[in-house]
């Protein structure tokens, strides 16, 4: 496990999906090239989002050709078969939608058994207090800013609510004395990274078609790591 990774302030983790899905392993040579280290790996299961946009087959492939860490947001009704796969893919960090997991407290042992970072992920309106027994064993914890599978949908912003929540839960994670990161995905723009990662309010950045640019990404992700880099000495 790449553990210098995940002791950055600040990581921008370029989404998988936003790149050219014909040409994923030249994509994430330019990710690689940018200097950016992680990759941000959406799967769905066409259940609980309504898009399948990635193969499991495709994530294993991808993973032997690329250096990257790979860090899986899992959106599945039955996660067990996706967790499965992803521990055998070689991801570095499994979140799965808490709302899913009918024992979430297993299943975060189970992923933490073979070695991978594990965190749950929140719909947006799922309330914090969900967290309330299980906030010490999560390596992270992903905060959805929209809500699943209308990524698309034009002119689609992050709820309005989307600051208190982030706010809310570092303040939980700070009271606690723990060092759970936090991950924030959906519509992730260059100013909600420079303020949450800051203040330390979130660590992680999932970021996407609001960063990216897919008629330059080359330009996009040398952008956003000289962003990150540049939040590396600012951050708390």
């Amino acid at each position: 496990m790449n553990k210098g990774v995940w002791e950055k302030n600040c990581v921008i983790s370029p989404s998988l999906i936003t790149l050219d899905l014909c040409n994923l392993e030249s994509e994430a040579k330019l990710v690689e090239e940018s200097g950016l280290s992680c990759l941000h790996i959406d799967i769905l299961d066409g259940h609980f989002s309504p898009s399948m946009p990635l193969g499991l087959d495709t994530v294993a492939a991808l993973a032997k050709r690329t250096s990257l860490v790979m860090e899986a947001h899992l959106m599945a009704t039955d996660p067990q078969f996706f967790v499965d796969e992803l521990l055998r893919a070689g991801v570095e960090q499994i979140c799965f939608q808490i709302e899913t997991a009918p024992h979430v407290d297993q299943m975060i042992n189970y992923i933490h058994s073979h070695g991978v970072r594990a965190g749950v992920a929140l719909k947006p309106a799922t309330p914090l207090y969900e967290l309330e027994y299980i906030l010490e064993k999560c390596d992270t914890v992903l905060l959805m800013l929209i809500n699943p599978g209308f990524a698309q949908m034009a002119g689609e912003a992050q709820v309005p609510y989307a600051e208190r929540k982030i706010r809310e839960l570092h303040r939980m994670i700070r009271e606690r004395g723990l060092s759970t990161m936090v991950e924030l995905d959906g519509r992730v723009s260059e100013d909600n990274i420079r303020s949450y990662a800051s203040d330390g309010a979130a660590q992680i950045f999932a970021a996407g078609s609001t960063c990216i640019r897919r008629d330059d990404k080359k330009a996009s992700l040398l952008h956003l790591k000289e962003l990150e880099d540049s939040l590396q000495k600012t951050g708390s």
